[in-house]
C-alpha cells in the first residue's frame, strides 16, 4: 500500500545537473516529512535534505546549500530535489524517505518509516 519510488538518477559530468523525483503512493506527501538521504559503499546513510509536512519548510546539509533545492508537488504527490553544480563527492545512491519524527532530527534515518529503493547518481568525467 505505502510505497516510495525514486527516479531520475544517472551519470552526469561535474558541474552538471540532475533532478530526482520521489513518487509516493498510499499516503499524501504533505502529511509526512520527506527526507532525502545518500549512501556510498562502506558508509552509513546520511541525510541530505528534507521538506516538512504541512508548512513545506526545507532543510539542507551545508555541503549542498545553494546547489540543491527540494520541492513538493502535491497534485502529483511527488517530492523532487533539483541538484545543480554537481560534484564528484555527490556520487551516491539517493533515497527518499517518509516519516513523522521530529524535524530537529531530520538527518537521522531512524526518524523515517518508509523508504524508496534508491537511485544511483554518479558525477564523473
Amino acid at each position: 500500500e505505502v510505497q516510495l519510488v525514486e527516479s531520475g538518477g544517472g551519470l552526469v559530468q561535474p558541474g552538471g545537473s540532475l533532478r530526482l523525483s520521489c513518487a509516493a503512493s498510499g499516503f499524501a506527501v504533505d502529511d509526512y516529512i520527506i527526507g532525502w538521504f545518500r549512501q556510498t559503499p562502506g558508509k552509513e546513510r546520511a541525510g541530505v535534505s528534507c521538506i516538512s509536512d504541512k508548512d513545506g519548510i526545507t532543510s539542507y546539509i551545508d555541503s549542498v546549500k545553494g546547489r540543491f533545492t527540494i520541492s513538493r508537488d502535491n497534485a502529483k504527490n511527488t517530492v523532487s530535489p533539483q541538484m545543480n553544480n554537481l560534484k564528484p563527492e555527490d556520487t551516491a545512491v539517493y533515497y527518499c524517505a517518509a516519516g513523522r519524527g521530529s524535524r530537529s532530527w531530520w538527518r537521522s534515518p531512524y526518524e523515517y518509516t518508509y523508504w524508496g529503493q534508491g537511485t544511483q547518481v554518479t558525477v564523473s568525467s
